[in-house]
């Protein structure tokens, strides 16, 4: 008998929630499952969901780093009836057919402006004649509440509805405990399962990358900072004003903002958008320059690359700063904060940066594989 999935993931700002997803329903899929993708948001050109049923769920997105409200697509506020529909759009696909896992990607340890919809997804799942396997899948590093209940109440509710959870980090790396002051409340329930990379991905042209600064910035939905100073910064750089500086800007940002640093790039700077031979271009840079996303900062430690992170950290986000202080605390970045960056200061962090020794760090990789791996062991040990 086939075992199908649900995988139900929201990402508002970046992609590296979608792309974790899709990676671990992709494993799934590639072991016999049935895998359907329900998405809240409008999927990144660059992903790869082939062999999934992609279920597009009404779509809304944070307009901003405040995450304090959300939009839709066009940047219409939602409203009570615009929830209504969204959980009956969830619930439908959900109730389609019997599934036999049910994956919620981040919450309850984050996304609680979902809550009147994914509580009702949980609820729908557990009142099923046979009640499928319900985990979640969460990255590495949580942001931290301001309000100690909150976190208190996703250990709660993870421990009252879900049989699994998965972290998606190499625990000699990072643990959740370093981010999440309840973890012994939940530790039955966790399994490391070490970083989800996004898969084979296409080898960049032969000579592309070759010794290039790789300026990145995700989806670039708040990159604006980055991206300006490092259009300036390339003259002022004692150890990469020689090399061919590649500025690849986000779909996120708009064509309009795209044609503003096309015009603004100096000499020796190619302005582009994301490509998905990203990762080959790092193998073959002299420099990455980046935020520190998960994924991005994944693709760094594969490359081996010398590495200059400028964390996303507006508002209240802690996640990225953490995670760039890790790798800093291995030798293998330099850290400059967004709040005050300026093309004189990230020239003089690429200039540290390119003093670093060029070395891999042995990180636990596979974690799609080995997410399907614990879920269908966690689904034959159901059995009868």
């Amino acid at each position: 008998m086939t075992l199908s999935a649900f995988i139900h993931v929201q990402h508002l700002l970046g992609t590296g929630h979608a792309v974790r997803a899709a990676a671990i329903g992709k494993a799934l899929a590639a072991s016999g499952v049935e895998v359907t993708l329900a998405t809240g948001n409008l999927l990144p050109p660059t992903l790869d969901t082939s062999g999934l049923e992609v279920v597009q769920l009404p779509p809304v997105k944070s307009p901003d780093a405040v995450f304090n409200r959300l939009v839709t697509p066009e940047g219409d506020p939602i409203d009570g009836i615009w929830e209504e529909q969204r959980t009956a759009a969830t619930l439908k696909a959900f109730t389609a057919k019997p599934y036999d896992l049910l994956l919620t990607e981040t919450y309850p340890f984050g996304r609680r402006q979902f809550e009147f919809e994914l509580s009702a997804l949980i609820a729908t799942a557990k009142e099923t004649d046979k009640p499928p396997l319900i985990a979640t899948s969460i990255r590495d590093i949580l942001v931290r509440k301001q309000e100690l209940w909150k976190e208190e109440w996703m250990a709660d509710q993870a421990c009252a509805h879900y049989d699994r959870i998965l972290i998606h980090s190499d625990p000699d790396f990072v643990q959740l405990a370093d981010s999440f002051p309840f973890a012994d409340k939940v530790e039955h329930l966790v399994r490391y399962t070490g970083f989800v990379d996004g898969g084979a991905r296409p080898e960049p042209p032969e000579g592309l990358g070759e010794d290039e600064v790789i300026v990145s910035c995700g989806g670039g939905a708040v990159a604006q900072g980055l991206l300006m100073a490092a259009l300036e910064a390339r003259p002022l750089s004692r150890r990469a004003e020689d090399a061919t500086w590649r500025l690849l800007v986000g779909h996120d940002i708009s064509d309009m903002a795209f044609e503003t640093y096309a015009r603004s790039a100096g000499e020796g700077i190619i302005v582009e958008r994301a490509r998905k031979d990203f990762p080959g271009l790092l193998k073959r840079a002299r420099l990455s320059v980046s935020q520190a996303g998960y994924n991005t900062v994944l693709d760094v430690l594969i490359a081996g690359v010398p590495a200059v992170f400028v964390p996303f950290a507006q508002v209240k986000e802690t996640e990225q700063t953490q995670r760039a202080n890790a790798l800093a605390a291995h030798g293998r970045a330099v850290v400059t904060p967004e709040h005050d960056l300026s093309p004189e200061k990230l020239a003089a962090a690429i200039d540290d940066a390119l003093a670093l020794p060029r070395k891999h760090h042995e990180v636990l990789l596979g974690g799609a594989e080995k997410s399907a791996e614990i879920l269908l062991d966690d689904l034959k040990a159901r059995r009868p």
